[in-house]
């Protein structure tokens, strides 16, 4: 199995995940938000410290994790994401939603929020 590599941002933990982890960080806890970016992405850029603020602000309650599109097509493939940004929220190991392009925090925040219940 493959280390995890985790980085630390703000207080908060963001996983780096692969195609080869996806399946045992998302299916080994209970709510992950997994983005699908590309490092030439301006929109993935700008919707980073986001990332970074929510993660910091839901430690402990979501586990968040950042794949690359271009270093891990067959995931993005499986999960049909054809744009990215694509935030996808898993709740034990199944697809609960899906936020296409960037998103205001409060839009990200809210889909967090409803499936925390």
């Amino acid at each position: 199995m493959e280390k995890v590599k985790r980085e630390q941002k703000l207080g908060g933990e963001i996983i780096h995940i692969t195609d080869s982890n996806f399946n045992d960080v998302v299916g080994k806890n209970p709510l992950v938000l997994v983005d699908f970016f590309a490092e030439w992405c301006m929109p993935c850029r700008m919707i980073s410290p986001i990332i970074e603020d929510l993660a910091s602000e839901y430690s402990g309650k979501v586990l968040f994790g950042k794949l690359n599109v271009d270093e891990n097509p067959e995931t993005a493939e499986r999960f049909q994401v054809f744009s990215i940004p694509t935030l996808i929220i898993m709740k034990s190991g199944e697809e609960v939603e899906r936020i296409v392009g960037f998103a205001p925090k409060s839009q990200i925040e809210n889909a967090l929020k409803k499936h925390l219940k």
